[in-house]
């Protein structure tokens, strides 16, 4: 095995560049957390999701919403 195999480079080597600066960039979750936040002044998303129904009902909610 040679120390040229990408493997070897994985399991010894040190990773380049730097870590970013700043405040953790939003993930999905946080965006969908937020928006329901704004709209309908709760949050757990996850359970409102799984009834299609409610779901549904947000969703055209939220894509006939305008901020003024």
């Amino acid at each position: 095995m040679g120390e040229g195999r990408g493997m070897h480079r994985v399991l010894v080597g040190k990773p380049e560049g730097k870590r970013s600066l700043g405040r953790p960039r939003h993930r999905w979750e946080d965006n969908i957390k937020m928006d329901l936040l704004e709209v309908i002044g709760e949050g757990d998303w996850m359970e409102l999701a799984q009834d299609r129904d409610r779901w549904q009902a947000l969703v055209k909610t939220v894509m006939n919403f305008r901020v003024p």
